[in-house]
């Protein structure tokens, strides 16, 4: 942390720590600093054009700050002008602070390099190491992240790689967040951006990473393991039955089985939905900052990085001493 000055100093002595510190001191000591700044050392500039640039690891805070609280790039500047805690967190202490601009550039070179997708199994890699992920089972699941629908724009027009689509009778307009989740941990391995009328059995293969034996999906995966993409693959595939089939069960002793056979695969896949709680409650993901489905699917891959730090924040924690 950053040198205080006296009424910084008081002032923090005098007041009760709020959430939002609770918050950034857990991820202090859980974030793996040194996994993303090895990333990014590579492609990080080493001297600006006449100015200091900002060390790498204070973008990264900064940047990791507006995946965690949900802000644009001038939100963003203007809450490490308001908040004390934040300029705390992300080592200003020089008075200086990056305006919009630098931000925004600093996520463009996060992109044009693909490091959320490199994070994301870097994260996964040593997460592996601690003994978190077991990697012999997958769920798979996706959910819909909406977009803006109106034309009352720049360009006139909506997101051409933005698509429609109908779901319990209701019409949405964005992307689909396709995830394939460790059986075990709950942690996402796979992220997949597309259109939202996507057909979610279509993305399966993708979402596994190779080394399961065990699939769980629901009702959205029926005839997936029919698939050519599948055939040849050693992965059982246990896949929930359409509502209708099962309202219709009576009380027969199979239908008992069966009814108790769906609900054990509904508690086990229940652990797909956590990263998503994650990303849409915790940090406030509800819909897409950016137009393109390359961008979005950048920004969801940190996204499902930093939902997988703030799952295993206690283990990471006591790792890290």
């Amino acid at each position: 942390m950053s040198q205080l000055s006296f009424s910084e100093a008081e002032f923090a002595g005098k007041r009760k720590q709020t959430r939002r510190e609770k918050f950034l001191s857990q991820m202090e000591r859980a974030v793996p600093w040194k996994v993303f700044a090895e990333l990014m050392e590579p492609h990080y500039p080493k001297s600006g054009n006449g100015r200091r640039p900002y060390p790498l690891e204070t973008m990264l805070r900064i940047h990791f700050m507006q995946l965690w609280f949900s802000l644009s790039d001038p939100a963003m500047e203007e809450a490490l002008y308001d908040s004390f805690s934040m300029r705390q967190f992300a080592r200003l202490g020089d008075g200086r602070v990056p305006d919009e601009t630098t931000i925004l550039n600093f996520r463009h070179l996060l992109e044009k390099h693909g490091i959320p997708e490199e994070a994301l199994e870097a994260v996964n890699l040593l997460l592996q190491d601690q003994g978190i992920q077991v990697r012999k089972g997958t769920i798979v699941d996706a959910t819909i992240i909406d977009a803006p629908s109106s034309t009352k724009n720049a360009s006139g027009t909506r997101d051409p790689e933005m698509h429609q689509t109908k779901k319990g009778g209701t019409y949405f307009f964005g992307m689909k967040a396709h995830i394939g989740v460790d059986l075990h941990s709950g942690l996402v391995h796979t992220v997949v951006g597309t259109a939202a009328n996507e057909h979610d059995v279509t993305q399966a293969a993708a979402l596994l990473h190779g080394e399961e034996t065990l699939a769980f999906g629901d009702a959205g995966y029926q005839g997936v393991d029919k698939r050519p993409e599948h055939q040849g693959r050693d992965v059982t595939w246990h896949i929930a039955m359409r509502p209708g089939k099962r309202r219709v069960l009576g009380n027969s002793a199979i239908d008992r089985l069966t009814q108790k056979i769906e609900r054990a695969k509904s508690s086990l896949r229940a652990k797909v939905e956590h990263p998503f709680r994650v990303i849409k409650c915790q940090f406030g993901f509800r819909k897409v900052r950016y137009r393109g489905l390359a961008k979005n699917t950048m920004h969801l891959n940190m996204l499902f990085t930093l939902s997988n730090i703030w799952m295993a924040r206690r283990h990471l924690m006591a790792a890290a001493g």
